[in-house]
């Protein structure tokens, strides 16, 4: 009996090995390539596995998209968790590490989200959190206001913190990773009353 135990356990730990090669094979072409040119055969390959394995635990490239973006929203989540409420400067600390790790996949999901519906269905997810993030992060100062004026500052607060605006300041306009965070740091202090 112990054998076929050693047996089950080794399978499914062998099971669950190739789903992540897969999940990690399909981050890595999403990650650089539009959707429309990313291919099960490149992703099979690239984790060392056939087609007929990736359609058989995933279903299709949507399912498997589906799957990446519920497999990585609760990392993405818990990092930006990790954002201290009412801490300007460790708040934006916390995004532009977030913005590091995953902005430039970010900008390439939101040039494919009007015409992709997995696209679609993260970056929406994505907008969530980052408005979560902004109402508890900013909580301090929100909390202490009325509308109109607490919807303004959420939406100009969101919109300073927001990854188009990472994107300008790192990538358009050339700042470095601490000059990024300067300037958000100090647009986020402009806005706050």
């Amino acid at each position: 009996m112990k054998t076929r135990s050693y047996t089950m356990s080794t399978r499914a730990h062998s099971v669950r090995a190739t789903g992540e090669r897969i999940l990690k094979a399909a981050l890595a072409r999403f990650s650089t390539d539009y959707y429309d040119d990313v291919t099960l055969d490149a992703i099979a390959a690239d984790a060392g596995v056939t087609v007929q394995t990736v359609m058989r635990r995933f279903g299709s490239k949507e399912g498997l998209a589906r799957t990446l973006t519920e497999s990585t929203v609760a990392s993405v989540t818990a990092q930006r968790a990790e954002a201290p409420a009412g801490d300007v400067a460790g708040a934006i600390a916390n995004l532009i590490e977030h913005y590091e790790q995953v902005g430039d996949l970010a900008m390439l999901l939101l040039r494919q989200e009007e015409r992709v519906p997995p696209i679609a269905e993260t970056t929406t997810i994505g907008k969530r959190v980052h408005l979560d993030w902004v109402t508890r992060v900013f909580a301090p100062w929100l909390d202490e206001m009325s509308n109109p004026g607490r919807e303004l500052l959420h939406a100009q607060l969101t919109a300073t913190c927001d990854v188009y605006t990472w994107y300008l300041l790192r990538r358009q306009a050339g700042l470095s990773r601490d000059r990024t965070q300067q300037a958000l740091t100090e647009l986020v202090k402009g806005v706050l009353p």
